[in-house]
């Protein structure tokens, strides 16, 4: 009798646009259903909606004069390209998952640190 245990292969299959995003935040919550909601976004300065400049008597562009929108000095943007909705179980799985993840890389970090200071150590 086989003592192995059953298993489950997953192929993984991407659509052929798949171009993973930087992020740097997030925004959301859990909606009426009970769903976790999740938007990504990256934060940066807003781009202008339009710049007017001066023109010099030599008929070239001067000095800017004028910014639209007004406030652009003091807004910054988030972009959202990319949102999730998973239900609450696969929230909790994923949030586990992410634990692991980072004590993975926390040991990585860990391990790199002491290598680098045991090499030190031996040097003049």
């Amino acid at each position: 009798m086989s003592s192995k245990k059953p298993e489950l292969t997953f192929k993984y299959v991407f659509n052929y646009g798949y171009n993973p995003s930087y992020v740097n935040g997030a925004q959301g919550g859990f909606s009426p259903r009970g769903e976790m909601v999740i938007n990504f976004y990256l934060e940066r300065q807003p781009l202008p909606d339009a710049i007017t400049h001066e023109i010099t008597p030599e008929g070239a562009i001067g000095r800017e004069t004028e910014v639209e929108p007004k406030d652009l000095a003091s807004s910054m943007v988030r972009f959202i390209d990319t949102g999730v909705v998973m239900s609450y179980e696969n929230t909790k799985v994923f949030h586990a998952w992410m634990g692991e993840k980072l004590r993975e890389v926390e040991e990585m970090q860990k391990a790199r640190t002491e290598f680098e200071q045991s090499q030190a150590g031996g040097q003049a």
